[in-house]
């Protein structure tokens, strides 16, 4: 159901420091580290992120990835959710940049918080 959770820090380093001790004897690691997010758990799954962006509120949103069969269940997900109000952050697309194969819509739920479905079975048409 979750394929991955993102939490937004005041301090990414000193979250960075905090999780990567507490997260170490459960046996997982950091394994992605970008200027502004890392991502915890294996290579070929990252499932705990860690975030910050300029100008973070106080009361920082939450990021919820769940997993799509394939990308017409990205599409049904993203119509539902509009249709019950949520405001649209990032239509349905194809996220290379994540990786290949990528395929997400992401929301903003009623509470402000980051809503994403999301498949890793995306195969372009040649």
């Amino acid at each position: 159901m979750i394929d991955h959770l993102g939490i937004n820090c005041a301090d990414l380093d000193a979250s960075k420091a905090f999780y990567d001790a507490v997260l170490a004897p459960l046996g997982f690691a950091r394994v992605l580290d970008y200027d502004v997010a890392c991502g915890y758990g294996t290579p070929e799954d990252p499932a705990f992120w860690l975030s910050r962006y300029d100008d973070m509120p106080a009361n920082r949103e939450v990021h919820v990835a769940f997993q799509a069969a394939d990308v017409a269940a990205v599409h049904a997900f993203h119509d539902a959710a509009v249709a019950a109000g949520a405001e649209v952050l990032h239509a349905p697309r194809p996220f290379p940049e994540y990786h290949p194969g990528y395929y997400g819509a992401f929301v903003r739920d009623l509470d402000g918080n980051n809503i994403e479905a999301v498949t890793h079975r995306y195969a372009p048409a040649p």
